[in-house]
């Protein structure tokens, strides 16, 4: 394994490994979920919550679990930490957890616990295990509302319940249906990429007068 410290494992899966906008993973809640702002960056904070806490337990007995049980092992403890997030969402906030419905429960299928449990949890310590958890939970709930923000503003005229246009605002109600979740996490990508493309430009810019001036000296 690439040796990083402690503030990569942190740092990294906010930003430059997103795992909506680069991994493109767990798409299932980022096309279901992502009507409102409020549900969005909800069910980030549940699958973060759930990360967290699957992460200590894996990371602290990865030594006590045999190889051949290691997946197995890895699952259960994400159905239990699942499960004991589907409660806490019921009893602290039944509105969201009744807007949410079975995707709290789906948090178990998940593709970016399994995927955190078995690169990193399963084989460094608790505390670099958490801070990785963390960092992934805090990129997938950036991503989630990202995603909630584009719907929310063009499909509702609202951001997180709030009215940000006058009474003559024609919202575009596609964004509120499911084909809404494929066009507001394109255009993201777009400009993402767009991002990416024009700081690759300008280093070229920049060092292209230098290699100019180096192959005239050499003529």
């Amino acid at each position: 394994m690439t040796a990083t410290r402690a503030i990569e494992d942190f740092v990294d899966p906010i930003w430059r490994n997103n795992p909506t906008f680069v991994q493109m993973l767990g798409m299932c809640p980022t096309m279901a979920v992502t009507n409102t702002v409020i549900n969005g960056f909800s069910m980030g904070v549940t699958t973060t919550f759930v990360l967290v806490g699957s992460a200590f337990f894996v990371s602290l007995f990865r030594k006590s679990v045999p190889n051949e049980v290691r997946i197995t092992t890895s699952i259960l403890v994400i159905a239990a930490f699942t499960s004991l997030a589907d409660m806490f969402v019921a009893a602290l906030a039944p509105t969201i957890y009744k807007a949410l419905g079975a995707f709290i429960a789906l948090i178990v299928a998940n593709c970016v616990l399994l995927g955190r449990m078995e690169a990193f949890a399963q084989k460094r310590p608790v505390g670099r295990s958490v801070l990785d958890s963390l960092g992934t939970g805090i990129g997938f709930t950036l991503g989630l509302s990202c995603v909630s923000a584009v719907r929310e503003i063009l499909g509702n005229g609202t951001f997180a319940g709030i009215h940000l246009f006058g009474p003559h605002f024609q919202p575009m109600l596609i964004f509120m249906l499911p084909p809404g979740g494929f066009l507001a996490l394109g255009f993201w990508l777009l400009f993402l990429s767009y991002l990416k493309a024009r700081k690759k430009g300008h280093r070229r810019v920049r060092l292209w007068p230098v290699v100019v001036t180096r192959r005239k000296v050499a003529a």
